[in-house]
């Protein structure tokens, strides 16, 4: 049985989420204990009690532990089988952190994978937006070999959420390495703002002027396109995520939501800061991508290695687990003002 201490390194929904996949991965018991204890609401979370729940579905596993507030659960995988999959959260907690738990797994399936997320947050704080991870970490992992997609049937926004998405997936069972060690020379810069019952304050248009105006005092082109989107009558807000990519296949992104009484220009500065620290970093995963990673190279055959411009609580917690749990050798170098992650 996999022993896990939740409130080691970070001690945040993390370690939950990395333990669920890789122990249905591997279709070995779990045992995981002081779930988030360095959280100020520790133990599961809505959003966390219905990650477990779907691995389970996926994995056709036993659970005991599954509540909310809990902060023991043990996990028994069956068979990943795949098909299709539904989960409601059931407040804004986070969608796209709810496929970051069971991604791993659909990638192993049997079957494809259809999962229908209901009633959660698609834009959220705390979280990568869900347009980060269709543009950006797909995008990224289709290079290992993933063939996922990301449909939002209903973008959702903190405190009602009420968004929908759905995730397809097909099996994957051997990932390839990945290399992204140089920068090479940038080629484009993209993105997307979208704001929800919201088209008559301009918010999605604000938001992206004011983008393409900053990045351009920085002599960069940008074409962000707006939706004004209509899709979530219960929820107004809005997000913005840029991406970056070079003629070297690497693919930056950053992102930012709105809230109330945050301006739209506010939003703006915040994602135009975030990937230009990136881009004029040149590192080839940006500070979020670089963890999201770590399961997959650990997962993959032979050597992959990125280049990040810090060590997020995430990152080292992720590479914490994923050898303590898989035996991997992935190590941080320092390589000038970047950090060398390597999975040997």
């Amino acid at each position: 049985m996999l022993e896990v201490d939740g409130g080691q390194k970070s001690g945040s929904g993390t370690i939950l989420r990395l333990s669920l996949a890789l122990a249905g991965i591997l279709g070995e018991p779990l045992h995981i204990y002081n779930i988030r204890r360095k959280r100020s609401e520790p133990g599961l979370r809505p959003q966390h009690l219905e990650a477990a729940l779907t691995a389970a579905k996926l994995c056709n596993a036993e659970m005991r532990g599954a509540s909310l507030g809990s902060q023991e659960l043990w996990f028994e995988p069956g068979e990943i089988k795949g098909g299709e999959v539904h989960a409601e959260i059931g407040t804004a907690g986070s969608i796209p952190m709810l496929i970051m738990t069971v991604l791993p797994l659909c990638l192993y399936a049997k079957q494809p994978v259809q999962l229908h997320i209901l009633k959660g947050g698609t834009d959220v704080r705390n979280s990568p937006t869900i347009n980060y991870l269709k543009y950006v970490l797909l995008r990224v992992l289709e290079r290992l070999g993933s063939k996922t997609s990301i449909e939002v049937k209903r973008y959702g926004y903190y405190p009602k959420g009420m968004g929908e998405v759905t995730l397809e997936a097909q099996p994957s069972k051997e990932l390839t390495s990945i290399k992204l060690e140089e920068f090479g020379k940038l080629k484009e810069i993209d993105g997307i703002s979208v704001c929800t019952f919201l088209a008559d304050r301009k918010v999605a248009e604000r938001q992206a002027r004011e983008a393409e105006r900053l990045l351009a005092s920085e002599g960069y082109r940008p074409e962000i396109r707006v939706i004004n989107d209509f899709s979530n009558p219960l929820q107004k807000g809005s997000s913005i995520v840029l991406w970056a990519e070079t003629d070297s296949g690497v693919l930056l992104g950053g992102d930012a939501i709105g809230e109330i009484r945050k301006p739209s220009e506010a939003v703006a500065r915040e994602v135009s800061k975030n990937l230009l620290d990136e881009v004029q970093a040149e590192a080839t995963a940006d500070v979020h991508l670089a963890d999201m990673l770590v399961p997959y190279v650990a997962l993959a055959k032979g050597e992959s290695a990125y280049l990040t411009r810090t060590i997020t609580d995430h990152l080292e917690s992720n590479i914490w687990l994923a050898t303590e749990i898989l035996g991997v050798d992935i190590q941080i170098e320092r390589r000038g003002k970047l950090y060398h992650v390597v999975k040997k």
